[in-house]
């Protein structure tokens, strides 16, 4: 067969460039919602008996609920609850498809990932219990887990730019997910209707990876052959990029082995374990202390503080992820150093509630963000930087397990930071 017709070089930069944009913002967008739907998602099931029927919610005053005494206005489960069910499955994708992704072509997960992101939208739009809400966002966490993993090992195939493109994409993704809900939700709209208007974004992601980006021919496809059969072009498509002195001949094509993997993770560990720290760090603020920041005598409401706090955080998290050609960081630790503070002084300012301002609050959510954003892109952008060509895919896709180990533990450290606080008159 003739081989096929590539665009200019020009449009083919400019069709990849926008692509992996569009890819990190929309494969990022459902598990931003469901962080941000989080106060609504656990409130909201309090007003829904166990059969589904809706029952009369109880008239709250305007400055949050009555059904509790706390300071702190607490929900009876912690928002660490909805960033659990939205990471845990990214981790366990993330930990263990670096070893077997490789020989499943990128078509059919990108086909798992919109179909994931759809049905998360749907299950919670019309959840009746807590139960059926974790589940819908359980979809999000596997739809977000497979698609950084397997778009970050994408760039590999593509010019170096497009790792830029792909972390701006994300905190994009970020910022229009948290805003896209605030705006919604203070326009009247309900919680519902505006999850259902968000079915719209995996459709996008489905055209942006099918119809926008030009694909080079060495990346891994399934094609039809023969009428019916359906191989997979892997062993010859792979060759020239993985082979050389660390590679060997496996079922799937070349492979690096499990002793180069090992040392390429060992490599890695200057850059994977403060990137970790800085996603403790920040995702405790998020789901651990945002839901205790409450402040009673503002105009805002309890929930639309949180949704703020969400907001801000990610606009934070956008400019940073954007800014990699003005501001480039070599030594990660200084961003997980200064991140940790952050934690540390947000901390005491829960427990002796010294903040005077809920302004002040935001302005530390948007400081928060840009150390986030910046370890994240710079993180990556080293990563690129630093790996031989035959292990830069592998590289890639296995630097994401440390946002997602940090994310982990800082939702599992939220649960007994929310009960402590919450027993407090």
């Amino acid at each position: 067969e003739d081989p096929p017709v590539l665009p200019p070089a020009h449009a083919a930069c400019w069709r990849n460039s926008a692509g992996f944009w569009l890819l990190g913002l929309c494969n990022n967008f459902a598990y931003v919602v469901m962080l941000s739907a989080a106060h609504d998602i656990l409130s909201r099931q309090g007003a829904l008996d166990i059969n589904g029927t809706t029952q009369t919610p109880p008239v709250t005053p305007p400055s949050g609920n009555s059904s509790n005494t706390s300071r702190y206005d607490c929900n009876p489960i912690s928002t660490g609850a909805v960033l659990l069910a939205d990471i845990l499955p990214t981790l366990l994708i993330k930990f263990s498809a670096p070893f077997y992704i490789h020989r499943v072509p990128y078509g059919p997960r990108v086909a798992l990932c919109i179909l994931c992101a759809w049905g998360s939208f749907l299950l919670v739009a019309f959840s009746t219990t807590v139960g059926m809400s974790i589940g819908g966002v359980v979809l999000a966490s596997i739809s977000s887990g497979l698609g950084e993993i397997s778009f970050l090992a994408l760039t590999a195939f593509y010019p170096s730019e497009v790792v830029s493109c792909w972390s701006s994409g994300t905190g994009g993704a970020g910022l229009l997910g948290a805003l896209s809900y605030l705006g919604l939700t203070q326009a009247g709209l309900s919680p519902r209707h505006t999850l259902l208007l968000m079915l719209s974004v995996p459709l996008a992601m489905l055209l942006s990876y099918y119809l926008l980006l030009v694909p080079p021919p060495t990346v891994p496809q399934w094609c039809w052959s023969d009428g019916a059969v359906l191989q997979d072009p892997l062993p010859a498509a792979r060759q020239p990029l993985m082979g050389g002195p660390a590679v060997k001949q496996g079922g799937g094509g070349a492979e690096l082995t499990l002793q180069a993997k090992g040392q390429i993770v060992k490599g890695l560990l200057k850059y994977l374990l403060p990137l970790a720290l800085v996603y403790f760090a920040e995702y405790f603020i998020n789901q651990g202390l945002f839901e205790l920041l409450y402040f009673r005598d503002s105009a805002l409401t309890h929930a639309q503080q949180y949704r703020w706090y969400q907001m801000l955080y990610q606009a934070g998290v956008f400019v940073s992820r954007s800014s990699l050609r003005c501001v480039q960081i070599r030594h990660i630790w200084v961003l997980a150093l200064l991140q940790c503070l952050n934690m540390v002084f947000l901390l005491a300012a829960v427990y002796f509630t010294f903040l005077p301002s809920i302004y002040l609050v935001f302005a530390l959510v948007l400081y928060e963000g840009l150390l986030g954003g910046a370890s994240y892109v710079n993180t990556f952008h080293n990563i690129s930087l630093e790996s031989p060509p035959e292990e830069r895919e592998f590289a890639m896709g296995v630097g994401c397990v440390a946002d997602t180990l940090g994310i982990s533990l800082a939702g599992a450290a939220a649960f007994p930071a929310h009960d402590y606080f919450c027993r407090l008159p």
